[in-house]
């Protein structure tokens, strides 16, 4: 398997860009179930997700490809043949694959399909998308492994999540599209992946009030009625943290094109909190980083709150930063796995429960890690630019589901990183 190579690095500097969201872009693959004919997006990463599901598209009668000219171009073919069984090895592969039950609902009034997988992060059970999907008409046979949901109409409810689940609110308001009447979603998650769906979905001739606001509203038009379009991915402000983080840690200066500030409010202010001196740009963020950061305390929290995704990211800043932080994780407690690894680096962190206290060090050492997940593994990445002598990161297949070329991103900034197969280590 192959590894990603660090170095430390000096100062890092110039512009790097930032390719379409993971946590768009997938769920924008399934809404080519909807209508036969070819749709289009663009703005596409280059990421094993979205090949995954294609595949699971493909399983489903959606043909897709990247295009032949530009890579960054996605065509899904829908054949007018949509089928309802999804095969259980894509669907266990990735988490996103559970956004196929409310589209197969809302188009064929049926769906069979095993639980999903992706990143262990601890349990992430979906009783608020059986919930809302049975106040629609839906019945449901589940056991522990799998899953068979029917309705012969779906019909327009008032529902109420008792979190902000992104998960719940996709299926419901992609189940309502051709629900019979009007559908709330009240307590939606606000996400701008949420809202991009929402706005491809509008394109396509879907009925939607209230996007990017808590409370979404859901008129149901007819089976058949939408449209293929052509729509670009809204950019991928996790990988926009991750560079920004990797600037933060490595010192200098640099613009990350493509990162939208109206996105990541909550982080650009924790970061200007720790000394660091970023700004909106024209097409994107700026970011300087002189000297040594200064400890903050942080909590997850859903958007417009800072996003769980970026906290291994911030633990890593605090292992190098001067003085104590405090890390609150309040949407997954299991997401503290890679602290040991961490650790191994010689970050001085301490887990109790919900919390991480991180005490910064004036510098890591290089050592063997293994990534958990996508995010926590471009946080060790990251970390290596900080720690003398070499850091050997393995289990890489992880960070190419969510990043597009980290390690060539990186490179152009000037970091002392390489991908290396095992057998050259």
């Amino acid at each position: 398997m192959d590894r990603i190579v660090v170095q430390q690095s000096g100062p890092l500097s110039g512009q790097v860009d930032v390719p379409g969201a993971k946590n768009s872009v997938l769920k924008l693959m399934v809404a080519s179930l909807y209508a036969p004919g070819r749709h289009e997006l663009t703005n596409v990463p280059d990421i094993s997700d979205v090949e995954t599901m294609g595949a699971l598209l493909g399983a489903l009668g959606v043909r897709v490809r990247r295009d032949d000219a530009d890579d960054t171009v996605l065509h899904l073919h829908n054949d007018g043949d949509v089928r309802t069984v999804a095969p259980p090895d894509l669907v266990t592969s990735i988490r996103a694959s559970i956004n196929v039950l409310g589209p197969l609902l809302a188009v064929c009034g049926r769906v069979r399909l095993d639980m999903p997988g992706g990143d262990d992060f601890g349990t992430r059970p979906i009783d608020m998308h059986i919930a809302g999907l049975k106040a629609m008409g839906v019945d449901f046979d589940i056991d522990d492994h799998s899953l068979a949901a029917r309705a012969d109409r779906l019909r327009g409810a008032d529902i109420v999540l008792d979190f902000p689940s992104v998960g719940a609110t996709e299926n419901l308001l992609t189940a309502a599209v051709h629900a019979e009447g009007l559908t709330t979603i009240t307590n939606a998650a606000r996400e701008p992946e949420v809202a991009d769906l929402c706005e491809l979905l509008v394109e396509m001739g879907a009925r939607i009030q209230g996007i990017g606001s808590s409370v979404l509203r859901i008129e149901g038009v007819e089976r058949g009625s939408l449209v293929p379009v052509s729509h670009a991915v809204v950019s991928d402000r996790i990988q926009a943290a991750t560079y920004l983080a990797a600037v933060a840690v490595a010192g200098g200066s640099a613009v990350v094109k493509g990162a939208r500030a109206e996105h990541m409010v909550v982080l650009l202010n924790r970061m200007n909190d720790m000394g660091l001196h970023l700004e909106a740009v024209p097409g994107g963020v700026s970011i300087v980083s002189e000297g040594r950061m200064r400890a903050v305390d942080v909590q997850t929290l859903p958007y417009p709150g800072l996003a769980t995704d970026y906290k291994p990211l911030l633990v890593t800043m605090l292992a190098v930063a001067e003085g104590m932080g405090i890390v609150t994780e309040n949407l997954y407690p299991g997401r503290f796995r890679y602290v040991e690894e961490l650790s191994k680096l010689g970050a001085d962190i301490r887990t109790d429960g919900h919390h991480a206290i991180v005490r910064g060090m004036e510098r890591l050492r290089g050592a063997a890690v293994v990534a958990p997940d996508i995010r926590a593994g471009a946080a060790l990445v990251i970390a290596g630019l900080a720690a003398e002598g070499r850091t050997v990161i393995s289990g890489i297949e992880h960070i190419d589901r969510g990043y597009d070329d980290l390690v060539g991103r990186l490179v152009a900034m000037g970091a002392s990183v390489a991908r290396a197969d095992s057998a050259d280590l």
